[in-house]
């Protein structure tokens, strides 16, 4: 994804580094992702991802040779349940927000929503 002007658009690469951890399903090191990921990237600004989304403490890691191997601290769903939960904290339209997202979705998601807050419901319940 681009902007008009020919760049990324923020967060794609942010968003693509962990898209290729999660894939991995191990750790991986700077050269692993920058291979996965591919495109016109240089070394250096995937080692510059990796270490910022490890000071957001999103990756762990560990020394390994002469660099470090990263490792997402969320599974992907885990991690984008987390980023919904960021969106509506502290907002005061909270139930605009939520009637908005309900109303983007699908049928079958919407269908499958339901189910699970009942199933929550049912588990609270019982």
């Amino acid at each position: 994804m681009t902007t008009k002007d020919g760049r990324r658009a923020p967060g794609t690469l942010e968003a693509s580094v962990m898209a290729a951890l999660w894939a991995a399903g191990r750790p991986m090191s700077a050269t692993e992702v920058l291979d996965e990921v591919g495109g016109d990237l240089a070394y250096n600004t995937v080692q510059t991802i990796l270490i910022r989304l490890h000071e957001k403490a999103v990756l762990d890691r560990r020394r390994e040779g002469r660099g470090h191997v990263y490792w997402p601290v969320e599974d992907a769903s885990t991690a984008a349940a987390s980023q919904m939960r960021a969106a509506l904290a502290n907002r005061p339209d909270r139930h605009a927000v939520l009637q908005r997202f309900a109303a983007s979705l699908d049928q079958a998601d919407a269908d499958a929503l339901r189910q699970m807050l009942a199933e929550t419901e049912h588990k609270r319940g019982a």
